[in-house]
């Protein structure tokens, strides 16, 4: 008997007592026959469970020291990942990932002879990766995953049978350890524990990257461009031109680039600054930039009153877009290591001069919210549509910023103004800005080009 259940059966067994009877009148046959009619497809289940989960992620991924961007994205694609391949075998007209990215390599092989609860196989995946992937939070968080856990569990056991649980909760079981093992060798593992190598030393010259006020804080994971993506294309096959070549001249492509970042603040419009505070997404304070976008899809599922089935296929390709986006953007900035508008401004233009948002650690070419942006609004138009309005309510309940939920006609619009908030933010130029979109656009196409239909 599995531990976990066992652990349940207090519950279970209270609970069961007013309808010993009633179960005690079936004959075995006549249980087994009841048994089968509980099997469905996972199409036949609302998305629950999921929705659920994903907010607790975002609360975790706040919460959790050491996540930044690059870690969160991370932790969203393998656990979008788990949650798809723990049910595919229940979508008959799906397929698995397997052998489609790179280095999965898994058979998950369902029993003929039993029957699955796929709201109960969806709750195990999704409590053994957020469990494994937030396991340095502290123990309030931690015992946050098993009450979560625990309250799907007593819920769903009296939708089945004790073995028929049990038997999801092992098939959960096995494609999260699965996943995690895969997982384990791309380049990423304990990121959040190593956020600042004290080894990397950043090139030195007024062309480079240097640490910006107020903290000057070291670089940001400066290796994470090597970690290895889902999709070999999502990097190698989406890197951009070289950015425009460093110049103090007053008169140079770099310098004027300088003006328009240093224009903009010293003359940004109420609405601009707003919009600046809303896309800001600073860790945490938020559930970082890819945060913000599992937010805007588990508002999409709630909306669109998604089936489970949806919901896993849109969570593990948003995952896989905004962490091979990371990947992708890292692999660029150190690369390049241009210097942030702060560094130049401050340099060559006005020394006194401060940028609206503070200047994260690390270079500035590409924006990772643009590329990040250009992914979610490619794959959220595959999956929902592109001529449907949106609201996003990311930030209605917080209280040191503008929160009130912003409305867009597509999610095109969308990824467009999360990219232009870092040029209102003072961080950007919009080589960066504009360049960052198209390499988050081709990574979205990407992933809508895997053929998961059978």
């Amino acid at each position: 008997m599995n531990k976990r259940i066992t652990n349940l059966k207090i519950n279970y067994l209270i609970k069961a007592l007013c309808l010993i009877v009633v179960f005690s009148s079936f004959s075995e046959k006549e249980r087994k026959e009841k048994d089968i009619t509980r099997q469905t497809f996972v199409n036949a289940h609302t998305s629950q469970v999921v929705v659920e989960w994903y907010d607790l992620i975002k609360t975790l991924t706040t919460k959790t020291k050491g996540y930044t961007p690059p870690v969160a994205a991370r932790a969203f694609g393998y656990t979008g990942v788990a949650l798809y391949e723990a049910l595919v075998g229940g979508m008959p007209n799906k397929k698995s990932m397997s052998g489609m990215l790179n280095g999965l390599d898994i058979n998950i092989e369902l029993d003929k002879n039993k029957i699955y609860h796929w709201p109960a196989v969806a709750n195990g995946v999704l409590a053994e990766m957020t469990r494994y992937f937030y396991k340095n939070t502290n123990g309030r968080r931690l015992r946050a995953i098993s009450a979560l856990e625990l309250k799907f569990e007593e819920q769903l056991i009296l939708d089945t049978s004790e073995e028929i649980y049990e038997d999801s909760y092992l098939l959960a079981k096995e494609t999260a350890e699965k996943i995690i093992q895969w997982s384990g060798n791309d380049g990423g593992r304990d990121g959040s524990l190593h956020n600042f190598p004290p080894e990397y030393t950043s090139p030195v010259g007024d062309q480079y990257w240097e640490p910006t006020p107020p903290k000057y804080q070291a670089a940001l994971q400066p290796y994470w461009g090597t970690n290895r993506p889902f999709l070999t294309a999502n990097v190698e096959g989406t890197q951009p031109r070289e950015p425009i070549p460093f110049s103090s001249d007053s008169k140079s492509e770099f310098y004027k680039a300088a003006e328009v970042v240093y224009n903009t603040v010293e003359n940004l419009t109420p609405e601009q600054q707003v919009i600046a505070e809303y896309w800001a997404d600073d860790p945490t304070t938020t559930a970082t930039p890819p945060g913000h976008s599992i937010s805007i899809l588990n508002q999409l599922i709630k909306r669109n009153n998604a089936k489970l089935d949806l919901a896993a296929e849109a969570f593990a390709k948003l995952g896989i877009g905004v962490s091979d986006a990371f990947i992708s953007c890292w692999k660029t900035k150190y690369k390049t290591v241009y210097p942030r508008p702060i560094t130049y401004i401050n340099a060559y233009i006005d020394v006194k001069w401060k940028s609206v948002l503070s200047t994260p650690p690390f270079p500035e070419y590409t924006s990772g919210h643009s590329v990040q942006s250009g992914a979610l609004a490619e794959i959220m138009t595959d999956l929902f549509g592109g001529d449907k309005g949106f609201v996003d309510r990311t930030h209605e309940n917080r209280k040191d910023i503008n929160g009130i939920p912003r409305t867009y006609k597509n999610f095109y619009e969308m990824a467009e103004e999360a990219a232009i908030s870092r040029l209102y933010g003072g961080i950007h130029y919009m080589e960066a800005i504009n360049l960052g979109l198209e390499q988050g656009y081709k990574i979205g196409k990407n992933v809508n080009a895997l053929n998961l239909n059978k």
